[in-house]
């Protein structure tokens, strides 16, 4: 709808979303307080690699990574295919600008991803075992 005021685009300033949500305490799984800014970043990156993509009904199909399918692979193409995998599933979150410096360790039948995730409110140092 366009306004019949005279009011012009160009007149209303932008205002910042807050990104304020629940703490969740992993330790003990519950809800305790709220957490804001970079603390509510690290959470969503937290939850974003934990949760395999399309398992939840109740989240939406650009939440969460696919890493099931990696299993029985081999470790070349689980280690070619991990840094496009977390990229994509985290980048869905605004507040991530970019994710890079992935360094792999190699254990039996696992692979530890540690990565940088850069966002508006600073970087994030991040990783992620995936069993293959």
């Amino acid at each position: 709808m366009i306004p019949q005021n005279g009011a012009v685009l160009s007149e209303f300033t932008p205002t910042e979303i807050p990104s304020n949500t629940f703490r969740l305490d992993t330790e003990r799984n519950r809800l305790t307080g709220f957490v804001d800014k970079r603390a509510a970043v690290e959470q969503a990156v937290y939850l974003i690699l934990n949760i395999e993509r399309y398992s939840c009904d109740l989240l939406s199909t650009n939440y969460g990574v696919e890493l099931r399918d990696l299993i029985g692979r081999p470790l070349d193409f689980c280690e070619a295919e991990l840094p496009r995998r977390i990229t994509e599933a985290l980048t869905q979150d605004s507040r991530v600008t970019s994710v890079n410096g992935f360094t792999f360790e190699h254990g039996l039948g696992r692979i530890l991803a540690r990565f940088a995730v850069n966002t508006v409110f600073g970087g994030i140092d991040a990783e992620r075992e995936v069993i293959v």
